[in-house]
């Protein structure tokens, strides 16, 4: 029985490896293996291999065998030998791959799109980004990058406590934040098992159904509280005995829009300080993006010991920078950090080290502060447009945020948000967001995110928003 051998050759920097299994000759299986990398794909026309050296020693072959084994492929037309260059995949060794079977053709994607959640991507603010990260990494000790610490980095951690306490009224220190990949990874590891959220949570009557299917699968039951232009009905919390904790958007109720009423604030607080083991879990979403209003304090503030402030960058920076933290009671950081584990679902130390930098030297601020009047542009366009175009639907919820709602005639969101689909305009109705077990008055809507088509394509977006609106009756 012949050997069977199989080495990892280096090809311009890359791994490749190579099976010289079968009956014949060393060069023969030599000469079949790369002929069938070529075929399958593994070697792509163009691509240098190896000189005949260093691939002997690699396979632990004479450099005669792959001299010849080389010489055999290209008189096969499978390979090209230049003077001076070595050789590499003849341009026309195309890959013979089979072919998928036919399915049927995916329905096209929208061309534009005003779903809400997703910040400008466009403008990401690359350079100061590299440059953050280029200080942080210069700058980051070696022991960095080992075997890291669950609470995340301390850089991080620090900068965090600096900037919460500054610009959103946060009480807390380095050793009550836990980083996390975002607001979803926080709730999962709050509501995981062993998590201290138990039984029934209360939640608002409209909000994300991913966060509600979240919580649903770690068992746990969701009670809506009813919500209106103040917010939450926090009051409501006094009289259900069985709930034992509750998930607010305090600083602009997501997605009807608005801040939490002051006397609702002090209702929640006063709930989760009268019952033994209540939690009061913070959604700080949109709280940095306001327009006309003065900024509204986190909860939190009120009580560090019986609020749960969650956080991340994904509106402020972008969804792709996974980076989210968790401000905790004192008595919570150990058993979140049992949760999270010693080395499992860990934010990456790049992103941690650069964000640490970017809040620190000021770039975060100045990046806020400028989306917040891009933001405000596109929203006042919106909002002037609408006006113009459609003045009989009142539109709502745009003192903060990257979203507006628009009232729609009862019985027209599905047919909206089809019509648009229609015309290549991705649109999300308000109807997806309530909760199913929700008894409070309903009513058609649009969720329009302003602030998620690129520059270019925002006219046209508002256009054919416009022009699938219903007319006045």
């Amino acid at each position: 029985m012949a050997e069977n051998r199989v080495n990892p050759i280096s090809v311009t920097g890359a791994d490749l490896h190579i099976e010289l299994s079968g009956e014949g000759s060393r060069r023969a299986r030599l000469t079949r293996a790369l002929r069938g990398a070529i075929r399958g794909g593994r070697l792509a026309p163009g691509t240098r291999l190896p000189p005949y050296r260093s691939l002997a020693a690699d396979l632990g072959l004479a450099r005669n065998t792959v001299a010849e084994a080389y010489a055999e492929l290209v008189a096969e037309g499978w390979l090209v030998a230049r003077q001076g260059s070595g050789t590499s995949v003849a341009p026309r060794a195309e890959a013979r791959v089979p072919r998928p079977r036919s399915r049927p053709a995916p329905a096209p994607r929208p061309s534009l799109s005003l779903v809400q959640g997703q910040p400008d991507a466009g403008s990401f603010p690359r350079t100061a980004w590299a440059a953050a990260a280029r200080r942080a990494l210069n700058a980051a000790p070696n022991e960095a990058f080992g075997p890291g610490d669950p609470r995340g980095r301390p850089e991080l951690r620090r900068a965090l406590a600096d900037y919460l306490g500054r610009a959103r009224g946060v009480r807390t220190d380095p050793g009550h934040i836990v980083v996390c990949a975002g607001f979803a990874h926080a709730l999962r590891l709050l509501s995981g098992s062993g998590g201290p959220l138990r039984g029934t949570l209360a939640v608002e009557a409209y909000g994300l159904p991913f966060h509600r299917s979240v919580l649903a699968g770690a068992g746990l039951r969701t009670r809506p509280l009813p919500v209106d232009e103040h917010g939450a009905r926090t009051g409501l919390l006094a009289g259900a005995e069985d709930v034992r904790a509750a998930l607010l958007t305090p600083a602009h109720q997501f997605p009807t829009g608005g801040p939490l009423h002051p006397r609702r604030r002090a209702a929640a607080v006063d709930w989760v300080r009268a019952g033994s083991g209540r939690i009061l879990l913070e959604d700080d979403y949109d709280g940095e993006f306001r327009y006309d209003r003065q900024p509204v304090g986190a909860v939190q503030g009120l009580d560090p010991e019986r609020v749960v402030y969650i956080g991340s960058v994904s509106k402020s920076l972008s969804p792709a920078v996974r980076v989210g933290w968790m401000v905790l009671p004192g008595h919570l950081v150990d058993d979140v950090l049992a949760l999270k584990g010693e080395r499992e679902a860990w934010t990456g130390v790049t992103d941690q080290l650069a964000l640490a930098d970017f809040l620190d030297s000021g770039a975060y601020d100045r990046h806020v502060r400028r989306m917040r009047r891009h933001y405000r542009d596109r929203r006042d366009r919106l909002v002037a447009l609408l006006a113009e175009r459609t003045p009989h639907l009142a539109v709502s919820g745009i003192a903060a945020g990257l979203h507006a709602v628009l009232r729609l005639p009862h019985g027209t969101e599905e047919s909206v948000v089809r019509a648009a689909a229609r015309r290549g305009l991705a649109l999300e109705g308000l109807a997806p967001y309530r909760h199913p077990e929700s008894t409070g008055e309903a009513y058609d809507g649009l969720v329009i995110g302003y602030a998620t088509p690129p520059d270019h394509a925002f006219a046209s977006a508002l256009d054919v928003l416009c022009r699938t609106l219903p007319a006045l009756p």
